[in-house]
C-alpha cells in the first residue's frame, strides 16, 4: 500500500497565515506613514513665506517682478533693474556698491562672492545660485538684495552681507 504524501497546512491555517502576514504588513505601513506625517508637520523650511524674524535683512513689502527677464551674462558692471529682478526672482543674492560702472568691485565682495557661490558664472545665475555683483551710481557702501529682502551694509567688508547671501542664496519667489 502506498502511503501518500502527508498533505500540506490545511487550507484554513494557511488563510489564518497569509491573514496575519497581510495584516502585519499594514500595521507597519499605517505606522511608516504616520511617522512621515508627524515629521513632515514639524518642517517648514520649504514653506513659502515662512521666514522667521531671525532672517538677515528688512522685507520688501512689493517685490516687483522684471518687465522683460533679462539675463546677467557679467557682474562687476552696472545692472539694469530687469537684469537685477530677474536675477532675484531666480533666487540670486544682487550686491550692489558705489561705482560707475567701469570701476571694478571691492575685493572683499569679490572674496565673499568666491566664499558663498564661488565665481561669477552665467551659468549659476540662470538657475539663481550665484551672488552677483553690480555697480550702481549713488550707492554708499553696499545694497545687498534678494527676493523680497533688503540689507544696507556700511562696507563691503561687513559679516552681515555673508550672512544674508549665504541665507538668501537659492531662495526664490518667482
Amino acid at each position: 500500500m502506498a502511503s501518500d504524501p502527508p498533505s500540506p497546512l490545511p487550507p484554513p491555517r494557511r488563510l489564518r497565515r497569509l491573514g496575519v502576514a497581510l495584516l502585519t504588513l499594514l500595521v507597519a505601513l499605517g505606522g511608516f506613514v504616520l511617522v512621515l506625517l508627524f515629521f513632515e508637520s514639524r518642517d517648514s523650511s520649504q514653506v513659502p513665506g515662512s521666514t522667521t524674524a531671525q532672517a538677515p535683512g528688512q522685507p520688501v513689502t512689493q517685490q516687483r517682478s522684471a518687465r522683460t527677464p533679462a539675463a546677467i551674462r557679467h557682474d562687476g558692471v552696472r545692472l539694469t533693474q530687469d537684469q537685477v529682478l530677474h536675477a532675484l526672482a531666480l533666487g540670486d543674492v544682487v550686491l550692489l556698491y558705489g561705482g560707475s560702472g567701469s570701476a571694478p568691485p571691492p575685493a572683499a565682495l569679490r572674496a565673499l562672492q568666491q566664499r558663498v557661490s564661488g565665481p561669477f558664472d552665467p551659468v549659476l545665475a540662470a538657475n539663481g545660485a550665484a551672488v552677483i555683483l553690480g555697480a550702481s551710481r549713488g550707492t554708499s557702501g553696499v545694497t545687498a538684495l534678494a527676493w523680497g529682502r533688503v540689507m544696507h551694509a556700511p562696507s563691503a567688508s561687513d559679516p552681515a552681507l555673508e550672512q544674508f547671501s549665504s541665507y538668501w542664496l537659492g531662495r526664490h519667489g518667482g
